[in-house]
């Protein structure tokens, strides 16, 4: 029984019943990212946020969203833009590369201002006729937005309005946006230990957050196929320009 507590509870830096609500909550989130395109991730840090320490916040929930989004991306592994991915790839590979370096990071309300107004233009702007982004505005957006992640945590909605500027099916949102954030985390997951953090504390609590977002994650998916394409697309534009609100007033209420 010590065992198993010590397992959950990262050698009792969390209660015990902490770390059930977060896992019971992996379980809702990946539901609602599998049904919703978006939102699970920034929904769980924001709760992570209030409940573990902050040293520990953006490397665990990292591991947590690298098991829900692979997942998700081997269940709609056909539905995945390759090329997309291989663009954004090299950008995100870069952009690890460069925060495994960085020292000095940007106030926090800058880079919440700065990423919520790119949101909300990515989203609402004008699109190109084809409606399909260049090789080169993929890899860019691999490299701001895994650069972004390692200081922010849930970029979600930032990849996600980078995603949307595809002509995509709301499965080829769904998988291709899978695809690139476990590719992300997984990065994040390297530079953290490259950086020195140790994971083993919290593998027992990692575990079972990813095996219980595995669970969500089918459910949410069956879900997904059930909704109307015109539904899904409304639906993912108003959950990514909420998060983006959300961005600004968190950014706002420093201020005040």
């Amino acid at each position: 029984m010590d065992l198993l507590y010590n397992w959950l509870t990262a050698n009792g830096a969390l209660s015990m019943s902490t770390s059930v609500v977060l896992v019971v909550l992996s379980f809702f989130t990946s539901m609602m990212t599998a049904t919703l395109g978006i939102g699970g991730g920034v929904l769980l840090l924001a709760v992570m946020a209030g409940t573990m320490p902050v040293s520990a916040l953006i490397p665990v929930h990292g591991l947590v969203q690298l098991g829900s989004n692979g997942n998700r991306a081997l269940m709609t592994v056909k539905h995945i833009d390759w090329r997309m991915l291989k663009y954004f790839s090299l950008g995100a590979i870069a952009g690890a590369f460069l925060a495994s370096f960085i020292v000095i990071q940007l106030p926090l309300v800058v880079i919440q201002f700065a990423v919520a107004v790119f949101i909300l233009f990515l989203v609402w702007g004008s699109k190109p006729k084809a409606q399909e982004m260049r090789p080169a505005g993929r890899t860019l957006a691999g490299l701001v937005t895994t650069l972004v992640s390692m200081f922010v945590g849930a970029t979600g909605p930032l990849v996600a309005a980078f995603v949307h500027r595809n002509n995509y099916s709301k499965m080829q949102i769904t998988g291709t946006l899978a695809s690139c954030m476990t590719l992300q985390h997984g990065l994040k997951a390297f530079v953290f230990t490259f950086v020195g953090f140790s994971f083993a504390q919290w593998a027992g609590l990692v575990i079972a957050m990813i095996v219980s977002g595995a669970l969500g994650t089918f459910l949410g998916l069956k879900v997904l196929k059930r909704v109307p394409a015109e539904k899904f697309m409304l639906t993912f534009k108003i959950v990514v320009t909420l998060l983006a609100l959300r961005l600004l007033w968190q950014a706002t209420e420093s201020f005040l």
